[in-house]
């Protein structure tokens, strides 16, 4: 066989692979945008092309005596965009003192932390609600913000020491020659520096509550202080009139705030990717 057909049949492959993996994550999206635009609320009758297409549900979102939509959109919004900022401040200085500080238990600590990431939030929810509750920090926002912010540092401090580690350390040394302190090497050489690996993890931050559920089910539980998971999942949870094709309209609207946040943040992704996690 030739090498012109070999990386034809290579090339073909590969296309077929990527259709295919197209087809698996689009069909069920199309199926969700073609479902909110159905009238009714039942999905028996639902279609991808509806043949009578409505904004009916649409409209009883944005309608704040019909629905809580918007409340629970701006209680979500909040709560990610806290957690976005508190995670980059935490992250940005646990992980510049991992990498340029030598220090006692220094190891230990990262080896925790990687222990610590491989476990997820929910794995330890009895322990998360007892404690809520013995801080009065059950049903608040607040309290959902520190879970947050606290299971996403030891995986973004290991993503972001990473690619900290590949700034040279030659930049610090003159930096302290020419008399900065070491707020002023952080703030002004460093963090500029990081900005492709601070871009990956405010949007890891600010992606993990807006779309979680369990955490949010288990400590909110006023209706007014729902979440966009919490809040749309109670309407497709009633016994009875679950409003199927309303939740698919919300799951829609779900996806505008991360796609703008993606979209801003594009063009760091692949370097801080792949600096942050190819050296340790």
């Amino acid at each position: 066989m030739s090498i012109k057909r070999q990386k034809y049949l290579r090339l073909t492959g590969t296309y077929l692979i990527i259709m295919v993996m197209f087809a698996i994550i689009f069909y069920p999206l199309l199926w969700i945008v073609g479902s909110s635009f159905n009238p009714g609320q039942s999905l028996s009758g639902s279609s991808i092309i509806p043949k009578n297409a409505t904004l009916d549900h649409y409209k009883e979102l944005f309608d704040t005596n019909q629905s809580a939509y918007l409340l629970w959109y701006w209680n979500s919004l909040k709560i990610s965009v806290l957690t976005m900022v508190f995670t980059v401040i935490l992250v940005s200085f646990t992980a510049y003192s991992f990498s340029r500080y030598r220090f006692i238990g220094r190891k230990n600590s990262l080896m925790t932390f990687l222990i610590l990431q491989m476990i997820p939030n929910f794995a330890a929810l009895i322990a998360i609600f007892i404690l809520a509750l013995l801080t009065g920090l059950l049903d608040t926002h607040l309290g959902l913000i520190l879970v947050y912010v606290g299971g996403a540092i030891p995986m973004n401090t290991w993503l972001m020491k990473g690619y900290l580690d590949t700034i040279p350390k030659e930049l610090d040394e003159s930096a302290k020659m020419d008399g900065a302190g070491h707020l002023r090497i952080f703030f002004q050489i460093v963090m500029p520096l990081a900005t492709p690996i601070i871009a990956v993890v405010a949007l890891f931050a600010f992606i993990a509550p807006f779309g979680d559920f369990i955490l949010a089910r288990v400590l909110l539980r006023s209706e007014e202080k729902y979440t966009l998971a919490v809040g749309l999942y109670d309407l497709v949870a009633k016994q009875f009139g679950a409003e199927f094709t309303t939740f698919a309209a919300g799951a829609v609207l779900i996806a505008v705030p991360i796609a703008i946040l993606f979209l801003s943040f594009q063009k760091y992704f692949v370097s801080g990717l792949t600096a942050g996690g190819t050296k340790g």
